[in-house]
């Protein structure tokens, strides 16, 4: 269940529970949807990097933070940061429920043209999404490649074998599913199909809907604040068990295209 945390100020993002009705989010073109889970050391730079990439001349975007749980004092620098910060908004869930779940809350939540998605650690840059705007509207998907990446060796040895085995399986053609940075057309967002472990496998689950997706160079950072939420089992085990559900998935997905319509 997702329910909204109380601040003081009335700019917290809630679904109407009236049909049709949207949130502030509809103000924007772009939702920049920033998951959370214990990264109170991240906050404070994430918060002015992302300020100072929204507050850019001609550009419309808000930022909605997504509380997945967090047990740390995350929760309440992400109030702060809204109270501080005009276009940014926010969401809580009840428990700890994984990336996906936060993900699709934030997807779920905006109605602005576009929703971008980026991780809270900062190893990739919001500066960088300008890498990714010139292209939003000839695709359903833009998203990053991480040229270096800054990580561990057991980090990119899982990445580079759990990347591959996913290409093997989906066909996807995508070289770095994992890069936290990409901006999609909500309305394909919106029908992306839910399930834990639907983060990995967004560019395959958005050519299902005939959707085109294209990769950008971008940079990556090494975690320079908090901890790192992978180990061998969800960098490496997990992807490849999802990589059979989503083959099962794929081989029973309901594409389907209203070509005539009469309800009034």
């Amino acid at each position: 269940m997702i329910e909204t945390q109380d601040i003081e100020k009335p700019r917290i993002v809630t679904q109407s529970p009236v049909k049709g009705r949207l949130n502030k989010t509809a103000d924007y073109e772009l939702t920049i949807v920033v998951p959370v889970y214990n990264e109170e050391a991240n906050m404070e730079a994430l918060e002015q990097r992302l300020s100072a990439f929204i507050s850019q001349p001609g550009l419309s975007a808000c930022v909605l933070f997504v509380n997945d749980g967090s047990v740390d004092q995350s929760r309440e620098r992400i109030i702060e940061a809204c109270r501080r910060q005009k276009h940014f908004y926010h969401l809580g869930l009840s428990r700890n429920s994984g990336l996906s779940a936060a993900l699709k809350a934030g997807i779920d939540t905006a109605f602005s043209t576009y929703v971008g998605y980026m991780d809270a650690d900062l190893q990739t840059t919001p500066e960088d999404f300008n890498l990714l705007l010139p292209f939003r509207e000839d695709f359903e998907m833009v998203m990053g490649i991480r040229t270096v990446r800054e990580d561990s060796l057991v980090k990119r040895t899982s990445s580079k074998i759990a990347n591959g085995f996913r290409r093997f399986i989906t066909k996807d053609g995508i070289t770095d599913t994992g890069c936290p940075l990409k901006i999609m057309k909500t309305s394909t967002a919106k029908q992306i199909p839910f399930f834990n472990g639907m983060h990995r496998f967004l560019p395959a689950l958005v050519q299902l809907q005939n959707g085109r997706v294209k990769e950008v160079p971008v940079r990556h950072f090494p975690r320079v604040a908090g901890q790192s939420k992978y180990n061998l089992r969800n960098r490496l085990v997990d992807p490849l068990i999802d990589c059979f559900a989503f083959r099962w998935m794929k081989s029973r997905y309901l594409n389907i295209e209203i070509t005539e319509k009469y309800i009034e």
